[in-house]
Parts: structure tokens; sequence; C-alpha cells
């Protein structure tokens, strides 16, 4: 069976952030699923997903140092700066990243490690309610 919904994810600022709560919250359907895939597209191109570790937030903040160091603002030959300096190197950070996930999900929970959770990296200084396009397949 697929299911197919939208979810929205609070505003956040610059950073990244670990969203695996605020997306089950938003899934109660996974609950009754015993195996199957859930599929997460983020649906813009200046923020990011990707699974890391969920315990330690100084990672999160490793990886915006480390991610600001490939991509950073001020590089004077970026020529797609219509939003502002951080706007082509969101894009960038989006493409190095990603902006979409596949995991599994196991007697009605997402089959993650023990030290693994979902994170949003969101690469602008300003970038609104993120949208995710989530389809399960059991």
């Amino acid at each position: 069976m697929w299911q197919q919904k939208t979810i929205h994810l609070a505003e956040k600022p610059r950073g990244f952030h670990l969203i695996t709560e605020e997306v089950l919250a938003q899934l109660p359907e996974i609950k009754n699923i015993k195996i199957g895939l859930v599929h997460l597209l983020l649906q813009h191109t200046s923020a990011g997903l990707t699974l890391n570790e969920n315990a330690d937030p100084t990672v999160r903040e490793d990886f915006l140092q480390y991610i600001n160091r490939l991509a950073p603002e001020d590089l004077n030959y970026l020529k797609h700066t219509y939003e502002g300096d951080d706007d082509m190197p969101a894009h960038l950070k989006s493409s190095l990243l990603g902006v979409e996930l596949m995991l599994p999900i196991t007697q009605g929970q997402l089959n993650l490690g023990v030290w693994q959770g979902i994170y949003l990296g969101e690469y602008r200084n300003f970038g609104g309610v993120r949208q995710l396009i989530v389809t399960i397949q059991s």
C-alpha cells in the first residue's frame, strides 16, 4: 500500500536541527506498519536533509561550521545573489547534502540506529516554514 502526504516543519534559524520527533508527530500512520519504507523529499533548494548524530548538539554546530567553509558567503564571483549573500551558498549546500531520505519502518517505528536522527539543514538566514512530501510504502 502507498500513502503520500505533505507535512510542514516549523520555521527554524540558520543551522542544523534535529527534526525526527517533529516529523514523526505528523506521521501517526506509520504506527500500524510492520514493514515499510518512508521517503522524505524536502521541497526547497536552500535547505537540506541528512541523517546523523541525535544525542550531542555540538555535532550539529560542527556541521554548520564545516558546511559554511565548503560554501562560504563571501565569494565575490557568485552571481546568483538576488535574495542576499546567503542565496547561492544555500543552493550549493542543499546540493552537497541533498534534499531526500529513504528510511525503513519496522514494527511501527523508524528503524534508525541508536544515535541517528533526521536533520534539517537550514542554510538561509530567513528560510521560513519548510515543506516535506512524505511517501510511505508498506
